[in-house]
């Protein structure tokens, strides 16, 4: 039997490394990968690269990576420079790496240049995917287009309360040189990391539930890492503020900085401080127009009492003479004639009044006693009251008996009825 002749793991994992470290293709090539939990460490940057599956963001493969701190430095500038945001987990790379292979540790790949325009580029197509899909489900313009209310007074801040920005705003919203009243609630937020997202989103939602009590939100961050502004190009997020029933203003970052909030919020400002300047200028804005409306409404009511007092000056001077211009009209009118036909109708009115007179005396006289008595009537009174009742007169009484010629008086024998 042949003795077998064998080698130490070390001994071959040397081999592999010298292998990978003469290959040609695996020296100074150019990769594209993902970077995950990226860290750094006395200067140094560490990282695992990641390439996943398009459809199923499942992992395809993976290596560790580093960059040494001599290089870092160097392109942590450039990229910054670039991009506008540092270096950080979950972006998209374009990388020139050389393979190494440790003993003991394995595989490794370490990052001697990055190529920024390839980042900018992922970043910019991320960006206008999810734009493109908030136009898709017809979103994209909704804040935007919400009209502002005449005097947005009543505001919602989402911010962090310690954050120095949410300070500033503060500061200069309530100091301003208008002396214009605002009323604030902050709903706080976390605006940097992992829970950026659903902390922002839970801060509307409390917002929303209220919204009857606000007239707007503003949305502020100040200071920190500008790759934390990665978490607000975010689907989700940016669909919640697109939706929003209240107008949204959105300060997170500063000129060059932007991402998907600011397409899709009402109105967006580089800063804080910037955020409070656009609330006073609409406030300012509303004042202005409420008392320029009460100004012109004041020389309206001045004038129209000035070209009254006119028109009653006038009336006042001209009536007197319009009267006497009528009664001479009318007596032009009324002429000789008319005091004639007067006369005559009044002596008509007499003569038909007097006709009336005699045809009334001539009943009364009809209808007098006088008359009653001379048709053979007579009248008995009993002191002086006339008796229409045999039975009221008793044996004894005096009554007294009118004729139409003369009268008499006796006592009553008796009586019937």
């Amino acid at each position: 039997m042949m003795e077998t002749q064998a080698i130490t793991l070390l001994e071959l994992n040397r081999r592999v490394g010298s292998a990978i470290a003469v290959a040609p293709g695996l020296q100074g090539v150019w990769i594209t990968a993902q970077t995950s939990d990226l860290r750094s460490s006395g200067g140094h940057c560490y990282m695992e690269l990641l390439q996943k599956d398009e459809r199923t963001g499942a992992p395809l493969a993976k290596c560790r990576a580093c960059i040494w701190a001599s290089t870092f430095a160097r392109l942590g500038a450039a990229f910054y420079a670039a991009t506008g945001t540092r270096l950080s987990s979950d972006m998209k790379i374009m990388a020139k790496v050389n393979a190494n292979y440790h003993p003991v540790y394995g595989m490794s790949l370490v990052i001697s240049d990055i190529n920024p325009e390839y980042t900018v580029g992922d970043l910019a197509r991320r960006r206008n995917e999810i734009i493109a899909r908030l136009r898709a489900d017809g979103v994209f313009d909704m804040n935007r287009s919400l009209p502002w209310p005449q005097l947005p007074v009543r505001v919602a801040i989402v911010s962090a309360r310690g954050a120095a920005g949410y300070g500033d705003f503060m500061k200069h919203l309530h100091s301003n040189p208008q002396r214009l009243r605002f009323t604030t609630e902050l709903f706080e937020a976390t605006l940097q990391g992992e829970r950026t997202v659903p902390s922002v989103v839970a801060a509307l939602e409390a917002v929303a539930a209220r919204d009857g009590e606000f007239d707007c939100v503003v949305l502020i961050r100040g200071g920190g890492a500008v790759s934390d502004l990665a978490s607000f190009d975010d689907y989700t997020l940016a669909a919640n503020v697109a939706q929003f029933p209240l107008p949204v203003i959105v300060g997170i970052g500063h000129e060059r900085d932007i991402t998907v909030l600011d397409y899709v919020a009402n109105t967006r400002v580089k800063t804080p401080t910037a955020a409070a300047e656009a609330l006073i200028a609409r406030a300012g804005a509303a004042f202005d127009r409420l008392r320029a409306t009460g100004d012109a409404i004041l020389t309206l009511v001045r004038d129209r009492i000035a070209g009254q007092r006119q028109q009653l000056a006038y009336y006042q001077g001209s009536i007197p003479a319009l009267a006497r211009s009528i009664l001479d009209r009318n007596r032009q009118r009324v002429g000789p004639e008319i005091p004639a036909a007067i006369s005559a109708a009044v002596r008509n009115t007499f003569v038909r009044a007097a006709d009336r007179l005699n045809s009334m005396g001539v009943l009364l006289d009809t209808l007098s006693p006088e008359a009653t008595l001379r048709r053979g009537y007579s009248i008995t009174r009993v002191d002086g009251h006339a008796v229409t009742d045999a039975d009221a007169l008793d044996e004894g009484t005096v009554i007294t008996t009118t004729f139409a010629a003369g009268r008499v008086r006796k006592s009553v024998i008796t009586s019937e009825n």
